[in-house]
């Protein structure tokens, strides 16, 4: 028997190592369906007995082999962790949000990839050179500006923390499998059955804890086999090997760096078990230090673990030499652990649900779906076609956008490059703040769909690209006002340009705080938060504006005596150049953020706000029609029609911006086009924008196949209304670019991006319901109901959305059209009271005064 049982054993780990082996040629069904065939684990094909009803979750009907395809995330913003849902051992990749690779841990003399102060005046006239050269180069073009540039030399990475291994002493035949994410409550969970018991695995990180924990019975015994714990770094290349010893007899302690030398991480880990015995043991012989926990004659068994490094966002000043470096964590993580295992595990669970549900159920949504309760997540997707669509699957992605961001999005940190997961040492662009597009598109969704999670992502900006970005401002710019950024950031205030290659197109990139100022607005805008805008919103946001107040210079290449950025790239695109559209549409509309957000914060200095409106009327507001009528990505008019470059970035001002979407000629209008004077109407600029976006594809181009991008070009057909064009992307983007498990894919070879998870409902709540921004709050907000419905949503329901103003929004729709809308102004709307117009169907449906406490039903449409 036990020769029978060692063979069993040792053909369970050959066919799962083939099942991994074999991922890019077996799909994750075929692979489930090998397994059942050959007797090793039997699946059940109905849904697991605890799924939500509603439909609500991800379900499978085998264990994951490819972390990135495969394993199911979760996460309180501080910890999260990827799991496989293994049985008899799970596998649980960990992670802690600020324990990254590089910065000033790896060497002190690190600066943020800055020039020196001594080399200010050279720079500045370097500068200059490049500015003179661009205003006199025939096509207003220049080569490269790698002379101002600065290597990025230990920008580091977001690394793993390791692996939690939780193994049961169990080896029978594996049968009734199946393993959940239930996104009502955030929690995963495994049944499988061994012979005759079965068991239930569930895992959760609470955020009121800072604590996640993993949960272990047997439904039909009423004692657990042994079951053992510990920790490892096994293939995560770079990671050193950790010390893992015991704290007391339930708790295994795991310190260790992230390099030698870098930054210090801890993890705790405390085994509970009533009415077992719970022991920890050193591992003879072992160098360094390892042990593991057991647990023996337990009922049930849980074990809750706390994480933390010696990153300190505060210490990112000048006071503090820029070290970010903070305490030894050890001490908060007995504090915390304490804190987590005073209740019982019923109570931590509940605890973490009401917490979730608390945050999320202020706002749903209905797309009028049936739940597939029959068909498990991975075939659904597997017959998802474009076009086609299928709502259920289209409503639990919106819903697991949600779930990811609020799951990544409350700790210390903002939700990163991959929210909060990642299995490697080095991880792809280094799972950092890509600020051209990505870190914007994690948070497009949150204001409107009532998530409050945005307090970690102005925190981040206030400690990392303020204090240091005012260095590069003074050193770069030769700028006292105000702070700068670039494409790239870490957690350590990598504020310089970062160079490689000729990396401008990626790197030449100062409006990231622009464009990072607009969410700080709209963070206002959406909840009239005075005390939050009196206190971070504005200063940000005058600081940002006062580095560009300085920074635009008079156009000297086409003399129409406008100011423009110089030298600007069209993120991510080559041509390095002047006026570039996407610099000058969110310059304009930070400066109408400092005048219709001037009075709210208080401020006093009119010169600055009038310095400030007389700039922007100078401006050029990036607002061109060229030669084949497109929306002109430049000023110098070079744009091809056969570009269809990955990024959006001229189209800013259509979505999420306004400059487009909201064109007033009166305020925008009148330029001049080779010495001819023009005036665009809001219909001639629409149709460019409408031009530019068809000729840019739908996100296939040679230069990439992102989710993102198709994600993107989805909202920005629904700001044109165009139903057809936005379904198309949309579902487009989930045959195309989403895995198994549902997280995004960059390419078809397995890089996790999250922007898409999390721009998503962003894309779908802009085909339901539009209130974008206009240049001054005199000026009626525009609601518009419905803009680009698609067919297969012809019935469903939004309750709890937030527009501008502080105004709540329930709204229902049945046979393609709206049935009933009420509007809820906030009882305290801070003296910003503002006229709002609802529109459907091109038709003004209300209006009303947003005054506080009004209260508006429509019913006649």
């Amino acid at each position: 028997m036990e020769v029978l049982q060692a063979l069993g054993n040792t053909l369970w780990a050959c066919l799962l190592q083939a099942s991994t082996t074999l991922h890019g040629i077996l799909p994750y069904s075929v692979r489930e369906r090998l397994l059942s065939a050959l007797g090793i684990v039997t699946y059940i094909s109905l849904i697991p007995p605890r799924f939500p009803s509603s439909g609500n979750g991800l379900w499978y009907t085998a264990p994951g082999t490819i972390w990135v395809q495969e394993f199911l995330p979760i996460g309180n913003g501080y910890l999260g962790a990827m799991l496989p849902g293994g049985t008899s051992q799970e596998v649980t990749q960990l992670n802690i949000e600020s324990l990254w690779s590089g910065g000033p841990f790896q060497d002190p003399s690190y600066n943020g990839g800055n020039h020196l102060p001594s080399q200010q005046a050279k720079i500045a006239g370097k500068m200059q050179n490049i500015r003179e050269a661009i205003f006199s180069s025939p096509t207003g073009t220049i080569d490269n500006i790698d002379e101002i540039m600065t290597p990025g030399d230990t920008y580091g990475s977001y690394a793993s923390a390791g692996h939690l291994l939780a193994t049961l002493d169990s080896s029978g035949w594996v049968s009734d499998y199946a393993r959940w994410l239930d996104l009502d409550e955030a929690v995963s969970r495994t049944t499988w059955s061994d012979g005759s018991t079965a068991f239930l695995r569930e895992s959760f990180c609470s955020h009121p804890l800072q604590a996640c924990v993993q949960y272990l019975n047997s439904t039909t015994s009423h004692v657990l086999p042994a079951v053992t714990y510990a920790y490892t770094v096994a293939g995560i290349d770079g990671l050193p090997a950790p010390n893992v010893t015991c704290l007391d007899d339930r708790t295994l302690r795991i310190r260790n760096y992230v390099s030698i030398p870098g930054m210090l991480y801890e993890i705790l880990a405390q085994a509970q078990a009533p009415g077992g015995l719970v022991s920890c043991s050193a591992v003879s012989g072992a160098s360094p230090p390892n042990a593991t926990l057991t647990v023996l004659g337990a009922s049930e068994v849980w074990i809750s673990w706390v994480g933390g490094t010696n990153y300190d966002m505060a210490a990112g000043n000048a006071a503090a030499n820029y070290s970010f470096q903070g305490p030894d964590p050890h001490n908060n993580l007995v504090a915390l652990l304490s804190s987590a295992n005073r209740t019982s595990y019923a109570e931590m669970l509940n605890g973490h649900i009401k917490d979730y549900t608390s945050l999320v159920t202020p706002f749903s949504l209905s797309l009028g779906q049936t739940p597939d309760l029959d068909t498990p997540t991975d075939q659904i997707l597997a017959r998802y076609q474009t076009s086609v669509g299928d709502p259920y699957l289209e409503w639990v992605l919106f819903n697991y956008g949600r779930y990811l961001l609020a799951s990544s999005a409350r700790g210390t940190l903002p939700a990163n490059l991959q929210g909060l997961w990642a299995d490697g040492y080095s991880n792809p662009w280094g799972a950092d703040y890509h600020s051209n597009i990505n870190i914007q598109m994690n948070y497009w969704a949150a204001e409107m769909s009532n998530l409050d999670v945005t307090r970690s992502l102005f925190d981040y900006i206030e400690n990392t690209w303020g204090p240091r970005g005012a260095y590069t401002a003074q050193v770069l710019y030769n700028i006292s006002e105000g702070f700068v950024t670039h494409g790239e950031m870490n957690i350590f205030g990598h504020t310089g340009m970062k160079l490689g290659g000729n990396s401008a197109q990626w790197a030449n990139y100062p409006e990231s705080n622009a464009w990072m100022m607009i969410h700080a607005w709209d963070h206002f805008d959406h909840t009239n938060d005075v005390q939050w805008w009196k206190t971070q919103g504005w200063p940000l946001v005058k600081s940002v504006a006062s580095f560009h107040l300085e920074k635009l210079i008079e156009d000297l290449h086409f003399n129409d005596s406008t100011f423009v950025t110089a030298p600007c790239n069209s993120p991510e695109q080559v041509p390095i150049t002047l006026g570039c559209a996407h610099a000058q549409q969110l310059i304009w509309q930070l400066f109408n953020v400092i005048e219709n957000g001037f009075e709210a914060a208080g401020d006093t200095d009119t010169a600055f706000l009038d310095a400030v409106i007389f700039k922007r009327q100078r401006m050029d507001m990036g607002l061109r029609i060229g030669r084949w009528g497109q929306l002109q990505e430049w000023k110098v008019d070079m744009d091809m029609p056969d570009d269809t470059h990955r990024h959006l970035s001229h189209l800013i001002g259509l979505y999420p911006g306004y400059a487009i979407t909201s064109y007033s000629p009166a305020l925008q209008g009148g330029l001049i086009v080779n010495g001819t004077f023009k005036h665009y109407t809001k219909e001639q600029v629409l149709k460019a924008a409408e031009t530019s976006l068809f000729h840019r594809g739908i996100g296939r181009g040679p230069d990439a196949d992102a989710g993102w991008e198709k994600v993107w070009r989805a909202a920005a057909w629904a700001q044109l209304a165009n139903e057809t064009e936005f379904y198309k992307e949309l579902t487009h983007t989930i045959e195309r670019n989403f895995a198994p498990n549902l997280f995004s894919m960059y390419t078809s070879d397995g890089i996790f991006q999250i922007d898409a998870n999390l721009g998503y409902p962003a894309a779908v709540l802009n085909a339901l319901l539009q209130a974008p921004d206009i240049a001054n709050i005199d000026v009626p907000l525009q609601v518009t109901l419905l803009p680009a419905l698609p067919p297969t949503w012809s019935a469903g329901e939004m309750r709890g959305a937030r527009i501008r103003g502080g105004i709540t929004l329930d709204f229902a729709w049945n046979d393609g059209r709206p049935t009933t809308a009420t509007f809820t102004v906030d009882q305290n709307v801070a003296g910003r009271e503002r006229d709002v117009i609802v529109n459907y169907g091109g038709q003004v449906v209300a209006e009303f005064r947003s005054n506080g406490g009004y209260n508006l039903t429509v019913s006649s449409f």
